[in-house]
């Protein structure tokens, strides 16, 4: 009697077949490595490959025979001499530039390398610090600045700017403080990814975000048992584009990781037979996969190998452009997350001597000049949102008018400013029935009264026409209305008489601004690719030729710039970097923002933005306010239309 198998089982047996066939099609990377430069009794500590397209030659660190280029064979061909240890190498230019550790001075130093000439250029040394510092990498970001972190004892880590460009700065300065594994010796940077990656010996390795303006978070890559797959120690590291090579030097193993999204999954544990200690590594791409060479502590010496393995490609975040500031307020007079909201008043007759104001939503409003001096502060409550509108009727006088959301008393606050000084006074107080009052603007059409819009976390929107006739101001509710979840920014165009809100996490509405009107919401732009959540601050820069409406993307710390009419078409997104000439640092978890396009002067021709910065960096203080020339950003997104000086 015959045996028949049921379909699905022998449909079962052909695919785990075919499965199989793929596998074996597939091998698994090894990896056989030789001694290299076996005769040349080199003594390194660390070597690394010269970037791509600058040579086959390796540089070398060694604690008695100083920096050395090698030849592929091992062979000196050029040295700077003195006692190093520690190992990183990026192009500037045509040339190398090294960063290393001067054992003889305990400081971090660099070092260009021209290795056309085989000649060494004058090290710069970064400051001596105050605990001692096991290892350095380099970093170039997306402006092309470059910067060093260092890695010391105790979890101690340090960001450090040295160059722009092609060319070293001619001194270094600290951008921020990194708090790092207490067992870290080791780290690495993906430029394109601005990853960190750092080793914590007896856990695993970790990757922070390397951008200077990034918040401190890290995330696993792998882990030691029994969190983990690792064996003993996590030891040095190399990367390539997609991945991750790893020692684990205790159980004499090489681990490949793959990186997926914001996890890593390990590929192979490769044995590293032969080697004792394996304490050093270095990798370069080649056509077959990867080139590596191990350094074994045990008996000093090097060897070279090759892995049949390639990282995937990784899709990585789109790069913008970025802009720097050209000044930047003084910091506020609170810690933590304390500034918030920036609006500029014009000055009528001399747009030089205009103010920007600023809210510290732990203590008031705060004016500063146009190089960010403080010029007031006006310790009046937790005032969260600001804005400012022209002509305003208080009694027999004609002033400016500025209104901030009061926290403590969930109420408007008013400050008249005096059109010839600038001078800002308290003017008074609206209460509001909101229970959690968030943000607010102003809407002042063409017959010159003023309203304000204020909103509650839970959605409600109130519109208040102000008013001050015999001097005292009031407040009258003539419009409510609400979204679906929490709202702040908010910003009016008066010509049009159109309020456009930001709902953090869903996008940006559009309505009618007229008391009188519906409050029917039409899109803008929601929440996705290019606006990412939170939604905070929104401006309008309107000129005769062109408006914009400006958006803050607080989720990628980026700036969404839209036409302020329907359709509403993007022009795409920017950043606000370091400045590396003016040594301010760039913007982060930007709440709000403010735009002009009036010819202020001087830098100013084409109008300024004004962004709260919520990581204050290079030093490191109390949060602030950026200004930025319009200017810059016409040109980082080619906008049509701009202003002209």
């Amino acid at each position: 009697m015959k045996a028949f198998l049921p379909k699905t089982c022998l449909l079962a047996l052909l695919i785990s077949f075919a499965a199989g066939s793929a596998l074996a099609a597939t091998a698994a990377p090894r990896l056989q490595l030789q001694p290299w430069a076996a005769g040349q009794n080199l003594a390194v500590g660390a070597v690394a490959f010269l970037p791509d397209n600058l040579g086959p030659e390796r540089i070398a660190a060694s604690e008695r025979n100083g920096l050395l280029l090698l030849d592929e064979q091992g062979k000196e061909l050029a040295r700077l001499p003195g006692s190093f240890s520690g190992l990183d190498v990026r192009a500037v230019g045509q040339q190398v530039l090294v960063a290393s550790l001067d054992n003889d001075r305990q400081q971090a130093v660099l070092v260009s390398l021209d290795t056309q000439s085989r000649s060494w250029g004058r090290p710069m040394y970064l400051p001596t610090r105050d605990y001692p510092v096991s290892g350095v990498c380099l970093y170039r970001d997306d402006a092309r600045n470059l910067f060093l972190f260092l890695v010391g004892e105790e979890g101690k880590g340090e960001q450090w700017l040295v160059g722009g460009a092609e060319k070293l700065n001619a001194s270094a300065q600290r951008v921020r403080g990194l708090p790092l594994p207490p067992q870290a010796q080791f780290c690495q940077v993906d430029d394109a990814a601005n990853r960190l990656f750092v080793n914590e010996e007896n856990l695993g390795w970790w990757a922070y975000s390397a951008h200077p303006e990034a918040d401190v978070s890290r995330l696993p890559v792998a882990l030691r048992a029994p969190f983990g797959q690792v064996k003993k120690t996590a030891g040095a590291m190399a990367l390539v584009p997609g991945g991750v090579v790893a020692l684990d030097p205790d159980a004499a193993q090489l681990h490949l990781y793959q990186q997926q999204g914001d996890t890593w999954s390990a590929e192979a544990a490769l044995p590293l037979p032969g080697l004792k200690e394996p304490e050093s590594i270095a990798v370069r791409r080649t056509a077959k996969g990867l080139q590596v060479l191990v350094r074994d502590d045990d008996d000093g010496r090097l060897y070279q190998g090759d892995i049949n393995w390639q990282a995937s490609a990784v899709q990585l975040p789109p790069v913008l452009p970025s802009v720097g500031a050209l000044s930047q307020s003084d910091p506020v007079g609170r810690q933590g997350d304390a500034a918030d909201d920036p609006a500029i008043w014009i000055h009528p007759l001399q747009p030089e001597l205009s103010r920007v104001l600023g809210t510290n939503k732990k203590q008031g409003l705060l004016t500063y000049d146009l190089q960010g001096k403080l010029l007031q502060d006006l310790p009046v409550g937790r005032l969260n949102n600001v804005d400012v509108r022209p002509h305003f009727n208080l009694g027999e006088q004609t002033v400016d008018l500025a209104v901030a959301s009061n926290r403590d008393h969930n109420s408007l606050s008013l400050f008249s400013i005096d059109r010839a000084s600038g001078e800002l006074k308290v003017a008074g107080e609206i209460p509001t029935p909101l229970k959690n009052i968030y943000g607010m603007c102003l809407f002042q059409p063409a017959s010159g009264e003023i309203y304000a819009f204020a909103n509650d976390k839970d959605g409600t929107f109130l519109q208040y026409r102000l008013s001050a006739p015999d001097g005292k101001v009031h407040g009258e509710l003539v419009r409510q209305f609400k979204v679906d979840s929490q709202p702040e920014g908010c910003v009016a165009d008066d010509q049009r008489q159109r309020l456009f809100i930001g709902e953090e996490d869903v996008g940006v509405w559009a309505l009618d601004a007229r008391p009188d009107q519906s409050a029917k919401l039409s899109s803008v732009i929601r929440v996705g690719p290019q606006l990412h959540a939170d939604v905070e601050g929104l401006a309008l820069y309107q000129s005769d030729a062109r408006d914009y409406l400006v958006i803050s993307s607080q989720g990628n710390d980026s700036y969404l710039v839209l036409e302020a009419e329907p359709p509403f078409a993007s022009h795409g997104a920017f950043r606000v970097g370091l400045n590396a000439t003016t040594g301010i640092d760039g913007a982060s978890e930007t709440d709000g923002l403010e735009v002009t396009s009036v010819n202020l002067g001087g830098p100013w021709s084409r109008g300024m933005l004004v962004v709260q910065d919520g990581r204050k960096r290079m030093p490191e203080q109390t949060q602030n306010f950026k200004f930025v020339p319009w200017g810059e950003v016409t040109k980082a997104l080619s906008l049509p239309g701009a202003a002209l000086p």
